[in-house]
């Protein structure tokens, strides 16, 4: 089975770091000061609101001592990621994992953060939490369902997701391991020691910022990698702030994805609440969940 961090109780305390883009310190006050109402205690490292003038949180140096220091501190009981954008993968291979192996803490992120979601599961099967980060508790976020389902995740409650049902939906009711995150660090995990193994698995995809052509060439990237399948489920979440070419790709987003996939014989859901916007559920990596996709809504809930 899946090693599952403790659940946090009053008094435990969140480390909040940037292995990758920069984040001003200004932009996390509110997540801080929830996080403290919420009966936490605060760890800030020295990436939230460095003196970096780059688009990075600070040299490759500065950001791997500070992750790992948060990895290594046993006064730190999870580490949340203030922002994803691009570092993660040049940290990677030197992170040390000894200590955190001995004792595991949540930790907690998206988008680039999903390099640390697929390491740490691949190689020491302990999950993580792909979930909000620090900038999602701004402009009253602290207080809607997807914020609050990272409090209730950290708290040890199970996951309970419904979602609406959509017209490329594919019905089933399956059982596996969920794993997944963002499409582009997907694809370019693959081939490495990081990389997800997905058979049997409940796999979930979102993304943002991305041209119509290149999600279809991530897409096919996975799937000539054999990573789509054998898979027990698939889940699309949100795909957002999408551009076409000049010349436009020629299918609509929904069409282009179930022509790659509907060879396949496993459950699959669209626009499910994962996403690079406020709807972004909190989802436990590698812990056995249940999808049940049928014609008029979808449910994922945890199962162990």
């Amino acid at each position: 089975m899946i090693e599952i961090p403790p659940a946090l109780k009053k008094g435990d305390t969140i480390g909040i770091v940037c292995p990758a883009g920069y984040m001003d310190a200004a932009k996390a006050e509110t997540c801080i000061r929830t996080l403290q109402e919420w009966g936490y205690k605060v760890k800030t490292g020295k990436t939230l609101g460095g003196d970096s003038s780059t688009y990075f949180s600070g040299t490759d140096e500065e950001r791997l001592e500070d992750l790992q220091q948060m990895l290594d501190d046993d006064e730190v009981q999870a580490v949340l990621c203030g922002r994803g954008g691009y570092g993660t993968g040049r940290i990677i291979d030197q992170l040390r994992f000894k200590q955190f192996r001995k004792n595991p803490k949540w930790i907690i992120g998206y988008s680039d953060i999903t390099v640390l979601h697929a390491h740490i599961y691949s190689n020491f099967y302990i999950s993580t939490l792909h979930a909000p980060m620090a900038a999602a508790f701004n402009d009253n976020g602290h207080s809607n369902e997807f914020v609050l389902s990272l409090k209730d995740a950290l708290e040890g409650k199970p996951t309970v997701y419904k979602a609406e049902g959509h017209e490329f939906n594919r019905k089933g009711d399956v059982e596996g391991e969920l794993v997944g995150g963002n499409l582009a660090l997907l694809a370019h995990l693959v081939g490495t020691a990081s990389d997800y193994k997905t058979k049997g698995r409940i796999l979930f995809i979102e993304d943002v910022g991305e041209q119509f052509y290149n999600i279809d060439r991530m897409m096919h990237q996975l799937k000539r990698a054999g990573k789509l399948a054998k898979l027990n489920g698939l889940i699309f979440g949100l795909f957002t702030d999408n551009k076409d070419t000049e010349r436009p790709f020629g299918q609509p987003l929904h069409e282009m994805l179930w022509n790659l996939i509907k060879e396949y014989d496993y459950p699959v859901c669209f626009d499910f609440p994962v996403s690079h916007t406020d709807r972004n559920y909190a989802l436990k990596i590698g812990v056995p969940h249940r999808l049940k996709v049928s014609d008029k809504k979808v449910l994922l809930e945890e199962n162990r």
